[in-house]
């Protein structure tokens, strides 16, 4: 039923051409109804230019600096492709990640290795392919150490991976006494160990808190390098944030949004959510990275990177995905509640992974109906999934929808690409993991599209 109380407050998605052109052109209801199941459909092209943003804004600022996709935000081999053919590498974690981006173009040099307490098999494989390997335990630094000097293969590149202050009781990364340790026993394996710089994992987007831990990994590249070792570049690692809607949307939201909002009175606290917005996002946030006096200092960060000789890495994920691709469900069930409707869809919410970090994947899902001539109103309904989960739901939130909902619409999730297609996937109940679609074209009255090399 429609309803005429206090609007709901909604979430939209920032205007996307490329989304909207597969929107309207009619190929999603043709491939659901060809897959039978809830589907990913891609968009190359939006890599392709974050990819080039990203380049750009390292060249804008004078920083020698070298940009890996993290694999982890998305399984798909398109965008290891893509990363391999717009000059960038794959930062990977697991002997499946590695076999999948050389099988799909990446040099090994071009890769880095991170993660914790590696597979031995992993460390095998990346000394075998020149991959760089960031170290973050010391028994780690050993194990590539005897590698090298028993395969007499070629030496292990490493990267000693630095805890960070700020985050004392992170898990990743080498203490202040373990860092002094590692970088002697790099000394002593003489040429069994190229230790080509240091790396660090820090949470959060702050811009402030990267600055300053990169600045420090700088000085440590000028230490290191009085010891004879090579030491020429640092990772900053990811923590680029992007925005999904506007700076007006997203703060209205945050101030209004209540228990009462949600099916069942579920609460979410503002800090829960991921920050849907940001005044500096992408390569916009990587150019105000550079720009940032870290503490102590009286020049930028790329002026320190620069004047040090330091090639700067970046492993961005979720930065290079943005607008990258949708994921389409199909509505299999309607019921009716007190003011609002509850939809089942055909999939699960393990494919929207911030249901499964006790958050909700906010941006609104676009209703694309059955019947185009459905009589427009407010229609508020929240998703729940095909388990058998009291907890499986795409959407605790109330969307209200233009029109009302039906069995048999489609429900599409808009820029799902960055972390949310797939971290969490299960085939829980034996439900077929959705596909991944490539949509090549999306210019042409009829779309080309061909599945993801990976799922084939």
């Amino acid at each position: 039923m429609a309803v005429n109380s206090r609007p709901l407050p909604t979430l939209p998605v920032l205007p996307d051409a490329a989304a909207d052109q597969v929107l309207a052109s009619g190929l999603l209801p043709e491939l659901a109804y060809a897959f039978g199941g809830p589907f990913h459909f891609l968009l190359p092209d939006a890599f392709d230019t974050n990819l080039r943003a990203m380049q750009g804004a390292l060249a804008a600022a004078g920083v020698d600096g070298f940009v890996y996709f993290a694999k982890k935000a998305n399984k798909a081999a398109l965008f290891v492709e893509r990363a391999a053919a717009g000059g960038a590498g794959v930062d990977v974690a697991s002997v499946a990640e590695l076999r999948e981006a050389l099988g799909h173009g990446v040099r090994g040099e071009h890769l880095v290795v991170t993660g914790p307490a590696k597979d031995p098999a992993l460390l095998q494989l990346a000394v075998q392919h020149g991959a760089l390997v960031a170290v973050d335990a010391l028994d780690e630094l050993d194990a590539l150490v005897t590698i090298a000097l028993t395969g007499q293969i070629r030496p292990s590149r490493i990267l000693l991976r630095v805890l960070p202050p700020a985050q004392p009781h992170s898990r990743f990364g080498l203490t202040e006494a373990e860092l002094a340790t590692a970088l002697d026993r790099c000394v002593q394996a003489g040429d069994a160990v190229r230790m080509e710089g240091f790396s660090f994992h820090l949470s959060g987007y702050a811009l402030q808190p990267r600055a300053d831990l990169a600045a420090r990994l700088v000085e440590l590249c000028l230490k290191a390098r009085v010891q004879g070792l090579e030491a020429s570049r640092i990772s900053i690692g990811g923590g680029l944030p992007i925005s999904y809607t506007d700076a007006d949307s997203w703060h209205t939201f945050l101030a209004e949004h209540k228990s009462s909002h949600y099916h069942a009175g579920k609460t979410f606290h503002t800090g829960d959510f991921y920050p849907y917005h940001s005044p500096l996002a992408g390569a916009d946030a990587l150019a105000a990275l550079l720009a940032t006096q870290p503490e102590g200092h009286e020049q930028s960060l790329a002026r320190l990177v620069r004047d040090a000789g330091v090639l700067l890495l970046l492993e961005p994920g979720r930065a290079l995905l943005h607008q990258a691709g949708a994921t389409v469900f199909r509505v299999q069930g309607v019921k009716e509640r007190d003011g609002y409707q509850i939809l089942t869809v055909d999939g699960t919410s393990l494919s929207l992974s911030e249901q499964w970090f006790n958050s909700e994947y906010l941006p609104d899902p676009i209703l694309i109906p059955q019947d185009p001539d459905s009589p427009e109103g407010v229609f508020p309904a929240s998703v729940g999934a095909a388990t058998c989960l009291e907890s499986d739901m795409l959407t605790w939130r109330k969307i209200p929808f233009r029109c009302r909902p039906r069995t048999g619409d489609l429900l599409v999730y808009p820029n799902t690409a960055g972390y949310q297609m797939d971290s969490n996937e299960s085939p829980f109940h034996d439900l077929a993991l959705p596909p991944k679609v490539v949509v090549d074209r999306t210019d042409e009255p009829r779309p080309r599209w061909r599945l993801d090399r990976h799922f084939t």
